[in-house]
């Protein structure tokens, strides 16, 4: 099984990168989750540059995730929402169809109590509309993140870890389902 994991931060020492770093770390042999690390080289979204020469950001991002048995994104929250780039992505996949009934985990991770629930709703919201199975327990919102990280971005909560688990195995089992059917 192959997931792709995307990063709604730029951050190279990103608490959300390194959540998902951590739940790749506890994928069991049978699932590849790979990084996505491309986010920033996608254009400005525009309805006039959608089409069928959409530039090769574009069109790579779309054939990984078509590709990919199931999607795990984890956000930062900026401003109440999900960042720019996040949402400039989910534009991009909006007339081409790639979320459509495809498996999507959703984190969302922040330095406050409230672990970027905001950005985790709007994030959700957003997917739904483009018609993506977000399965239950595929979902997390992490208060305090910083305080459950080392200085080096490890997960040093077994709490948390235990939550990142959970959703990998929530993923998993739903998108064993997807594809069984």
């Amino acid at each position: 099984m192959n997931i792709l994991a995307i990063s709604g931060s730029l951050r190279p020492t990103s608490t959300n990168t390194a959540l998902l770093r951590a739940l790749a770390d506890q994928a069991p042999d049978n699932v590849a989750v790979t990084l996505y690390n491309d986010l920033d080289e996608l254009p400005h979204f525009s309805p006039e540059r959608d089409h069928a020469n959409t530039s090769e950001p574009v069109h790579r991002l779309r054939t990984l995730i078509r590709h990919a048995d199931a999607v795990i994104i984890c956000t930062p929250e900026y401003i109440h929402g999900i960042p720019g780039v996040l949402k400039n992505m989910l534009d991009w996949l909006a007339s081409s169809g790639e979320f459509v009934g495809k498996s999507v985990g959703v984190i969302s991770a922040s330095p406050s109590d409230t672990g970027g629930s905001r950005a985790h709703a709007s994030l959700s919201y957003t997917l739904s509309v483009l018609t993506a199975d977000l399965p239950k327990g595929a979902s997390l919102i992490v208060p305090f993140v910083r305080r459950r990280l080392d200085a080096d971005g490890r997960v040093t909560d077994p709490v948390l870890v235990q939550e990142l688990r959970n959703v990998l195995d929530a993923l998993t089992n739903a998108s064993k389902r997807y594809v069984s059917e």
